[in-house]
């Protein structure tokens, strides 16, 4: 393992510690799925940006000086029989870098020394419950030595803040492996769009899990350690709710498949959204809807680059649709009026009511703030033309080369009155991941076709 990229990390958080900063970061604990069985583990992605260590019962412990504890499982030759292999404190610090490494039994006993005479405790808050319980008890002792000249820390403060900003720019190694991550994913989605077509055109009884196990098997086949969200394959009127599950669902020939689904990869997430006809051939209203959607996406996908505001592609998605439901007849003209109208009223809620994208990394929906740092004091108040909720506007984050956000715009319709009938039951979304590039952006996902010819190609082959 090459554990510079770590140690460089660790070195930059070290850096914005403060004199006499101590960070204290936990890795997830193992959650129990049933009687007698964990759901498989996941690693802490905040610690594991600064380890590259994957065991649980972990924590690591980072000085403002630089120096990195790391308390970890021991070594135990019955429960490694069991369990598996564990690293153990001796043969940590020379397999991830850090400056020392004990066992985690005896956390509790070193933390009061540890915090002795530092001034600001950093660590995650709101994430794991008992963590502020436990930094309290450690410095209880420190108190109780005061009198002795001992100092105590005076400041608690949220270590989320300092690494949010590290990680929304990702490095070449975090980019190599979320390209890496993409192929995999993309290569999972073209292999459900060949199995659905082939499958109709033999007759078979197609169901959404079908195409969920060809998901699984392809993830899995390229070395993918999970999915990296619980993957929607919706087929019909299922890919009208936006967080529907692979099901039992039948998928019948002339309906669309909606599929959400990505891999994780060494830690990192892909996302990508395809959505297809069944049998492989659009139907004209499909086709219509579906192209409006891709339209938006190009406008969107435009609209990233550096020096673009984060909100930016969300808003070139929105002023297509909005036109386009109105051209196609989604929206009666004589009702909410012009495109303009259309946005100001948000009348294109009714089909589209997500935003376009998100940050994308580690997590699927990674973490870092979508307010410029520099601007967060400045807001304008605005009343919600829909809930009539007052909003509190803030500059959107500035877009650096670097980060990775997903670009998804989508159209939803339903049944109901003034509703078009050709379109009912049309659900299409269209979801790429973006790298922000000195350029512009670069799209990773494209592996997997996404004009409706290729699809179509593609499924006849």
């Amino acid at each position: 393992m090459n554990h510079a990229p770590y140690a460089q990390r660790r070195a930059r958080l070290a850096a914005q510690l403060g004199a006499g900063g101590i960070a204290i970061i936990p890795t997830a604990p193992e959650r129990q799925r049933n009687r007698d069985s964990d759901f498989l583990y996941r690693h802490d992605s905040y610690f594991y940006y600064l380890t590259g260590f994957t065991e649980p019962h972990a924590t690591l412990v980072l000085t403002a000086e630089g120096e990195a504890t790391l308390f970890c499982q021991p070594k135990d030759m019955e429960r490694e029989i069991w369990d598996g292999i564990r690293l153990g404190p001796d043969a940590a610090p020379a397999a991830l870098g850090v400056q020392q490494a004990l066992s985690v039994a005896e956390l509790s006993s070193h933390m009061p020394r540890l915090l002795e005479n530092r001034r600001t405790v950093w660590y995650p808050f709101a994430t794991y419950p008992g963590l502020e319980s436990q930094v309290d008890g450690w410095l209880k002792p420190v108190r109780a030595r005061v009198r002795y000249g001992a100092l105590c820390p005076d400041q608690q403060r949220d270590v989320c803040a300092l690494l949010d900003e590290m990680r929304l720019i990702k490095d070449a190694q975090e980019l190599d492996i979320m390209r890496r991550a993409s192929a995999i994913s993309a290569g999972a989605h073209v292999r459900a769009m060949q199995r659905s077509a082939a499958m109709l055109r033999a007759g078979q009884d197609l169901r959404e899990y079908h195409l969920d196990a060809e998901l699984l098997h392809e993830f899995r086949q390229h070395g993918s350690q999970y999915p990296a969200y619980g993957s929607i394959v919706a087929g019909g009127a299922n890919a009208c709710i936006l967080h529907y599950r692979a099901d039992k669902a039948p998928i019948r020939d002339g309906d669309l498949v909606l599929i959400d689904a990505g891999c994780e990869l060494d830690g990192y997430a892909s996302d990508i959204t395809r959505t297809f006809p069944a049998n492989g051939r659009f139907t004209g209203p499909q086709r219509t809807l579906y192209d409006l959607v891709l339209a938006s996406q190009d406008a969107a996908v435009a609209a990233t680059r550096p020096g673009a505001r984060f909100v930016d592609p969300h808003e070139a998605t929105v002023a297509v649709l909005a036109q386009g439901m109105l051209d196609v007849g989604l929206l009666d003209r004589n009702k909410v009026g012009n495109a303009q109208d259309v946005i100001a009223n948000r009348s294109y809620f009714q089909f589209y009511m997500h935003r376009t994208g998100h940050w994308l990394g580690m997590d699927v929906h990674d973490c870092g703030s979508y307010v410029e740092p520099a601007e967060v004091g400045t807001f304008s108040e605005r009343k919600d033309p829909l809930s009539g909720e007052l909003i509190k506007d803030r500059p959107s984050r500035i877009l650096h080369p670097g980060m990775v956000l997903t670009i998804e715009p989508g159209i939803y319709v339903r049944p109901g009155e003034g509703v078009p009938e050709p379109f009912w039951n049309i659900g299409i979304r269209i979801e790429d991941d973006a790298v922000v590039t000195a350029g512009g952006c670069e799209l990773i996902t494209r592996d997997v076709p996404v004009k409706a010819d290729e699809i179509e190609a593609l499924m006849r082959a």
